[in-house]
C-alpha cells in the first residue's frame, strides 16, 4: 500500500474528528479517503436554516475560551465567535406536581434557581469533591473507582442527597450538563465528565464558562468548511459495514464497495463501532451492555422576534416537567428572528421522542407559551432527535453506564491492529464536546504518524 504515491488512510466518519484527522493526515501526505453514512458531513454538529441566511445549531453548539484548539481551528477556517445572549430574568418552573399550573413560573435575575440555596450548595460541594478526586487522564484508576464506577447516579442521588429540593434538581442539572438519566451513568462517569469538561463551575457558565460563545453562522461550517479542503475524497452515503484486516493492509467495506489501505481511523461513536464486523474481531467491546445513547433531543421554536427581550427576560428557563426541561434564546445575532431553543433529556427525550411531529410541536409551543405569556404562535419549529438518529446514536455523546469505565476505560485509544479510533469519547479532556472531538483527531494523527 506505501510507495511512491505515499502511505493510504482510510477514514470513517465525517464529523469534527473525522475531518480534522483526515485533514491532518492528507497535510502529511496520506492519501485520504473519508466515509460518511449520512448525505451530508457535521455528525454531532448539525445546522438548520431558521430563516433565510439565519443558521441554528441543531447539534453541539457552545464553545468558551478554554476550549483553545477549537478556537484555533475557527481561526484558521475564518469562522468568528457570537456570544451567548443571557441578558435578562430567568423563568423556573420547579413545582414537580403534574397538577400545577407551570404558568405560575418565577421570575428571578440570574441563574440560580428559587430552591434552598443550602440543599443546593450541599450537592454542588458533595459534586465538586467528587469531581476533584477523578483521575483526569485514567478514570479507571481514581481512588474507589470499582464503587464509584458500579454506582448509578440515580443510585448516589438516593443516598446522598436529603433534602427535596437537591432532590428535584440534580437530575435537571445531569440533564442539562451530559444529556443522561440519573440511572443511566456510573457517579465515576458522571465526575468524570465534570472534571474533563474543565469543572462544575466552568460547564455550567456562560460568560466566563463553556457556553460563553456560538460559532457565528452555526457550528456545522466547521465541518463543512474543513470538507471542502478535501474535495471529492470525502464520500457521503457510504455506511460502513465491516473492517477486515491482514498482514499488509486493512479494507473497509461499505454498501457500496470496498476501500484498501495502510491504516483506518474510526471517528465514531462507541455504539456505532460496535456494531461493525470487525475481523479480527475487537479484543474489547467499544461499549458495554449499560453503555447508553446520550438522551437529547434539541427543539427550536422560532418568532418574528425575540419579544421576551422586550420584556426584561433572557429566554433561559429551567422545568421539572416537560418536554422543555430548560430553554435558551439562541436568537441569530442580526436580529431578523427570535429563536428559543428547548432541551429535552433524560427520560423526557424518550417520551417526547415517541410523539407525533405534531404533537412535539404542540407539546413545546404549549409549554414555551406558559413560561412566556407574551409569546405569539410560532411561526415554524424544528426538532432534531439525536437518541434515534442511526448515525449518532444519541448526543452529546455515549453515556457509560456501570462498569464501563472498569472494563472499557484502558483500551479507549489502544490500535487495533491497523485501526486506530477518534471521536470526542475517545478524548479524556472535554469529553463529550467539540474541543474533545479536535483533540482526540490530533492524538490519532501522532499515533499514525509514529508507526511510519
Amino acid at each position: 500500500m506505501s510507495g511512491r504515491t505515499g502511505p493510504s488512510a482510510v477514514v470513517v466518519g465525517a464529523g469534527i474528528a473525522g475531518l480534522t484527522a483526515a485533514t491532518g493526515l492528507a497535510a502529511r501526505g496520506y492519501r485520504v479517503t473519508v466515509l460518511e453514512a449520512r448525505d451530508r458531513v457535521g455528525g454531532r454538529t448539525h445546522g438548520i436554516e431558521a430563516a433565510p441566511g439565519a443558521w441554528v445549531d441543531a447539534g453541539a453548539a457552545y464553545l468558551g475560551d478554554r476550549h483553545t484548539e477549537l478556537l484555533a481551528l475557527m481561526a484558521e477556517l475564518g469562522l468568528k465567535t457570537t456570544p451567548t445572549t443571557m441578558l435578562g430574568a430567568s423563568r423556573f418552573a420547579l413545582d414537580p406536581d403534574p397538577s400545577a399550573d407551570p404558568g405560575r413560573a418565577a421570575t428571578r435575575d440570574g441563574r440560580f434557581p428559587p430552591l434552598n440555596a443550602v440543599a443546593l450548595g450541599d450537592l454542588f460541594e458533595q459534586l465538586a469533591e467528587l469531581t476533584a478526586a477523578v483521575h483526569p487522564e485514567a478514570p479507571w484508576l481514581t481512588p474507589d473507582a470499582e464503587r464509584l464506577d458500579a454506582l448509578t447516579a440515580a443510585d448516589w442521588a438516593e443516598q446522598q442527597l436529603r433534602h427535596p429540593d437537591a432532590r428535584l434538581f440534580f437530575p435537571l442539572f445531569l440533564g442539562e450538563m451530559t444529556a443522561a438519566d440519573p440511572a443511566d451513568v456510573s457517579v465515576l462517569h458522571l465526575a468524570f465528565y465534570l472534571r474533563s469538561g474543565g469543572g462544575l463551575r466552568y460547564l455550567n457558565a456562560f460568560a466566563g464558562g463553556a457556553q460563553q460563545d456560538r460559532i457565528a453562522g452555526g457550528a456545522h461550517q466547521v465541518c463543512e468548511r474543513l470538507a471542502e479542503r478535501l474535495g471529492p475524497r470525502v464520500r457521503l452515503g457510504e455506511p460502513v459495514r465491516a473492517v477486515h484486516q491482514d498482514a499488509d493492509a486493512v479494507t473497509v467495506h461499505t454498501a457500496h464497495g470496498s476501500h484498501r489501505a495502510d491504516v483506518a481511523v474510526l471517528a465514531l461513536p462507541p455504539l456505532l463501532a460496535d456494531a461493525i464486523d470487525f475481523r479480527p474481531g475487537l479484543p474489547v467491546p467499544r461499549a458495554g451492555d449499560r453503555t447508553a445513547r446520550g438522551c437529547a433531543v434539541k427543539v427550536h421554536l422560532v418568532y418574528p422576534e425575540p419579544v421576551w427581550r422586550d420584556h426584561g427576560l433572557s429566554g433561559w428557563s429551567v422545568n421539572a416537567r416537560g418536554p422543555l426541561l430548560s430553554t435558551v434564546d439562541d436568537s441569530p445575532a442580526e436580529g431578523r428572528i427570535g429563536v428559543l431553543t428547548g432541551f429535552v433529556t433524560g427520560a423526557e427525550a424518550h417520551r417526547f421522542a415517541a410523539l407525533t411531529a405534531r404533537q412535539q410541536r404542540a407539546a413545546a409551543a404549549e409549554q414555551a407559551a406558559q413560561l412566556f405569556p407574551m409569546l405569539p404562535e410560532p411561526i415554524d419549529c424544528h426538532v432534531t432527535d439525536w437518541l434515534n438518529d442511526p448515525y449518532s446514536k444519541g448526543c452529546y455523546a455515549a453515556l457509560l453506564g456501570p462498569g464501563d469505565w472498569s472494563r472499557l476505560g484502558p483500551t479507549l485509544t489502544t490500535p487495533h491492529g491497523r485501526v486506530h479510533w477518534a471521536g470526542t469519547e475517545t478524548s479524556t479532556a472535554y469529553f463529550g464536546l467539540m474541543e474533545g472531538a479536535i483533540r482526540s483527531a490530533y492524538r490519532v494523527v501522532a499515533e499514525v504518524l509514529a508507526r511510519g
